[in-house]
């Protein structure tokens, strides 16, 4: 059977009944898709001659184009995915990708801000809100969110204003794998929010409708808004984080994702059981919530070796 037909089935597959992600599903299109080109270039692109030495020639020639182990492991995770439902479809009698090996992939700590950096932010933002400007009002309450309750971006650009309840000051996000959750926010984060979106939101949606002359704009659920009054996309909010730790010393990713492994790791910081910030961060395994008691611990290390006269 030819694997550009099964290729297709399987992504369906990945997306409605497994419900994953738009961007995994893309990243597992693009890794099968180099795997099929490989096949071809071997001579076929029929299912028959997917077997381990292929799979492991398959990865080692990425290997010797210098892909990082991240990519080589995730390639061999999409692998294994798409033989084993191969497998279970009885489309292959045994399962070539069950033995498939990659390097592991090197595990560094997350960026994370001290309080004071995030303070100093938060007031940068603020103090620009303060101008009245929407598009500054709308920054202030999207980064005060992020900090406060530890979203990821998908998330916060997917809260629609039903998620949003103000009076209680919590909103409901839609997780990986399509897992609700409900996440607390603070009172910092609460003015902010609440001025947006009292205040600047409608101004927003306004100018929108008058630029546009799209009466669309205004029937949008959407919390977070762009300039023509939909809802704002991801890349947008990778700008502001970005220009916003461009000021805050210090290296490593510069997303919104940073923000998240700061709240993470403030609140381990200030007591918080590990079980507790597992299930606000919406993590399906601790083990990928205890990465931030390393960071506490690294921390905690350096403080040590800066203080103590005897370290």
């Amino acid at each position: 059977m030819n694997l550009d037909l099964l290729l297709d089935d399987y992504l369906s597959h990945v997306a409605v009944e497994r419900a994953y992600s738009p961007h995994t599903v893309a990243a597992y299109r693009s890794d099968l898709l180099d795997l099929i080109a490989f096949t071809e270039a071997r001579g076929s692109t029929e299912v028959s001659q997917l077997d381990l030495a292929l799979l492991r020639d398959w990865l080692w020639a990425a290997t010797e184009r210098g892909l990082a182990r991240t990519s080589i492991a995730r390639r061999a995770a999409s692998a294994r995915g798409f033989t084993a439902w191969l497998l279970r479809r009885g489309t292959l009698e045994a399962d070539p990708g069950a033995r498939l090996k990659a390097p592991r992939a090197q595990r560094t700590l997350p960026r994370v801000m001290t309080e004071q950096a995030v303070a100093g932010a938060l007031a940068d933002l603020s103090a620009r809100a303060g101008t009245g400007d929407p598009v500054e009002v709308r920054n202030a309450a999207m980064v005060e969110l992020l900090y406060a309750s530890a979203l990821r971006v998908s998330e916060l650009v997917g809260l629609d204003l039903d998620d949003i309840d103000r009076r209680r000051r919590i909103v409901r996000v839609l997780g990986k794998g399509s897992k609700e959750r409900m996440v607390p926010y603070g009172a910092p984060a609460a003015r902010a929010l609440d001025r947006y979106l009292d205040e600047a939101r409608p101004a927003m949606i306004a100018a929108a409708a008058l630029a546009t002359a799209d009466p669309g704009a205004a029937s949008t659920r959407a919390a977070f808004l762009g300039a023509r009054g939909r809802r704002l996309g991801v890349r947008s909010v990778y700008r502001l984080v970005a220009a916003v730790l461009s000021t805050i010393p210090g290296s490593g990713p510069s997303g919104p994702h940073a923000f998240r492994h700061t709240a993470a790791t403030h609140l381990l910081d200030g007591g918080a059981d590990l079980r507790a910030v597992q299930e606000f961060l919406g993590h399906a395994s601790l083990g990928t919530t205890q990465i931030y008691t390393h960071v506490s611990s690294e921390r905690l290390k350096q403080s040590y070796r800066t203080a103590h006269p005897r370290a």
